[in-house]
């Protein structure tokens, strides 16, 4: 069975070469790599050619990391799309062991695996609220992504009709997406770390900008338009209107009152439905 590993990238020549490396060492797996380069300026293309046609290149105007993913997943060929950030890599079994458990458990679309992190070339333990969830997901992960891109596999036919990341977001299109599917269907989980996340480094997107949960508000207001379960809804509506209060409070202190005004006036229309 195909995987098609999908690799977003821009400006990160030396790092990507060691996450394609990753994907082409997938044991026992039929896999085809594609790389989606989103407008990078460096030798990324160059330092890609020494896998020759082990991969297929895509090189694209800078239009975010979403795009990029979306690209990537419209030309992928195979029934299982696996995404692989350009600054992380897989250990050898990861695909393996996935495409395993959606043997043994037929009815699930979306996995993930496991995780180790590496900052700044140092291991680091995850926090307890970043442990990941099974099953059922979709209220773990209102506060917080518990899901990570390089951990994912899913159907493609899922990834479609589901729409593909928001592109509309700069950041936490991630967030979005997980929410989206697991108000539908449950996420399995490979409890091993099969994935190495590698942080610490100035162009990771969260370190580019403040304020994530101001995104993850925008993702949940449009949620919340959507077809959700009662429990669904509430459990939503309660996130959302602590965000909002949260950031609410910090424009203030900002002296950014408009801002704030409009945190209120969400956590209020939403508090009162």
């Amino acid at each position: 069975m195909l995987v098609s590993a999908i690799i977003p990238t821009r400006d990160r020549a030396a790092s990507v070469v060691r996450a394609v490396a990753s994907a082409l060492a997938q044991s026992d797996v039929e896999i085809e790599v594609i790389v989606v380069d989103d407008g990078s300026t460096d030798d990324t293309e160059e330092q890609l050619g020494r896998f020759g046609d082990r991969i297929r290149y895509w090189r694209r105007e800078h239009a975010g990391v979403s795009a990029a993913r979306n690209h990537g997943a419209s030309v992928a060929k195979g029934d299982w799309l696996a995404f692989l950030d350009s600054d992380d890599e897989w250990l050898p079994d990861k695909t393996r062991a996935q495409l395993e458990l959606h043997r043994r458990e037929p009815a699930l679309d979306a996995s993930q695996t496991g995780e180790l992190w590496i900052r700044n070339g140092v291991r680091v333990n995850a926090c307890k609220h970043h442990a990941k969830p099974r099953g059922d997901i979709f209220a773990a992960s209102l506060e917080r992504c518990l899901v990570s891109p390089s951990a994912v596999m899913l159907r493609r036919s899922t990834f479609a009709d589901a729409g593909g990341f928001d592109e509309r977001l700069p950041v936490c299109e991630d967030y979005d997406l997980w929410l989206r599917l697991s108000r539908r269907m449950p996420f399995g989980l490979v409890d091993q770390p099969l994935m190495i996340k590698h942080g610490g480094h100035a162009d990771q997107l969260s370190a580019r900008y403040w304020g994530m949960d101001r995104f993850r508000v925008e993702s949940l207001t449009r949620l919340l338009t959507g077809e959700l379960s009662d429990e669904q809804r509430r459990a939503a509506i309660h996130v959302l209107t602590a965000k909002c209060r949260i950031l609410a409070n910090g424009a203030r202190r900002r002296g950014r009152d408009g801002e704030a005004e409009r945190y209120e006036d969400i956590a209020a229309r939403f508090g009162d439905a």
